[in-house]
């Protein structure tokens, strides 16, 4: 049977990578179905008729906004997702795979990296609290259509994430490497003596270029994966060693400075990819150096900042 794929949020970061290793798919943004409307889903799934749906569609943003807006992200992104679930099934959709993202794990554990049984041993961080809390409910709803109706529905739990499609025009919007790489820019211009991180540069993450996440995403669907993972570089660093290596990588000499009035966010949620390369043998993330330097490259010519 051919495979008709829907990708929901196929206009953002993540998106525009899949664009250009699965151009066959139909791409959908906010712009062409508002998913927190059901009768627009509805819509669009029943004319479609898809096989495949890859729902990367979210209300995202950064740790002042998600505290800021608990309930607006808590609304959007649980109406969204329950539309988006229950009319793929309603539409008998044979593969739906949500995109969730490892802010949903415990802010706390014993036990370092988190794999996907430690989901539910605690609540999400603070700081990413309504957000976390949707994507984890996505998880059980997936769970939930499997057991009841025989479906073979998966998830995949992406860790930060950063890109040439990021919103670099958005400082609110954009990813730490995406933010951080603009502020590097901006200080050298601006003739600046150095750069200003939140926090105190100590809490630990694992950072991963957005095509990777795609890459993944279009061998799931071409080989019929429907197991729930992880997908994580396994290298992990600090917000400060992240700034070290972005400054080296580029050439820049500027001091680091951090504002502690800030807040750091969650210290650590470092998971496993193990389960994820038992099932893609051989797969190879992106270096973090050279995916800084495409980033950087693609800022200075969109932009001309330099």
């Amino acid at each position: 049977m051919d495979k008709k794929i829907l990708v929901t949020g196929g206009t953002g970061m993540v998106g525009k990578y899949l664009q250009q290793i699965l151009p066959e798919a139909k791409y959908i943004g906010s712009k062409d179905c508002d998913l927190t409307d059901v009768k627009q889903v509805d819509e669009l799934w029943g004319d479609y008729k898809p096989t495949n749906v890859i729902h990367l569609g979210a209300k995202v943003g950064g740790i002042v906004e998600n505290l800021n807006s608990p309930a607006e992200f808590y609304n959007i992104n649980t109406i969204m997702n329950t539309n988006v679930l229950s009319m793929s099934h309603k539409h008998d959709v044979d593969r739906f795979t949500g995109i969730l993202s490892t802010c949903m794990y415990p802010d706390v554990v014993e036990t370092y990296p988190m794999t996907e049984n430690d989901i539910h041993l605690g609540a999400p961080s603070f700081a990413n609290f309504s957000y976390g809390f949707t994507k984890r409910s996505l998880s059980v709803g997936i769970e939930a259509y499997n057991r009841q109706y025989n479906r073979q529905y998966n998830y995949l739990i992406p860790c930060n994430l950063y890109g040439e499609y990021d919103h670099f025009d958005d400082p609110e919007k954009c990813h730490f490497i995406t933010a951080l790489i603009r502020k590097i820019i901006d200080a050298n211009n601006s003739g600046q003596r150095g750069i200003e991180l939140f926090g105190t540069g100590k809490p630990l993450r694992q950072f991963m270029h957005a095509s990777d996440l795609a890459r993944t995403i279009k061998i799931v669907i071409e080989h019929d994966i429907i197991e729930s993972f992880n997908v994580a570089s396994p290298e992990e660093n600090s917000i400060g060693e992240m700034a070290e290596i972005t400054l080296k990588a580029l050439n820049f000499d500027l001091e680091i400075n951090y504002n502690t009035e800030k807040p750091d966010g969650q210290y650590r949620k470092t998971v496993s990819c193990d389960r994820m390369l038992s099932l893609i043998k051989g797969f190879e993330f992106t270096k973090l150096e050279d995916g800084v330097i495409r980033v950087y490259d693609e800022v200075v010519k969109k932009y001309g900042w330099l």
